[in-house]
């Protein structure tokens, strides 16, 4: 067994063209990385939605 076989695999690993992958190797899609403005839009999102949801509970409950 060569070392130099494994630094050429780890080298080769790193310079190839294959897609970013999350640590179990399935495929990440760049574009959706999450960044603070993103995370915080999707908390406004989640919590507007959480507003809807009660009034709709709300009406539900009061029969209208």
């Amino acid at each position: 067994m060569n070392n130099d076989d494994s630094v050429n695999d780890v080298e080769s690993e790193a310079t190839s063209n294959a897609p970013p992958t999350d640590p179990s190797g399935r495929p990440v899609n760049v574009d959706q990385t999450n960044t603070p403005s993103s995370t915080r839009t999707k908390e406004q999102e989640a919590e507007e939605l959480s507003r809807k949801i009660a009034e709709i509970e709300r009406k539900v409950a009061d029969g209208n």
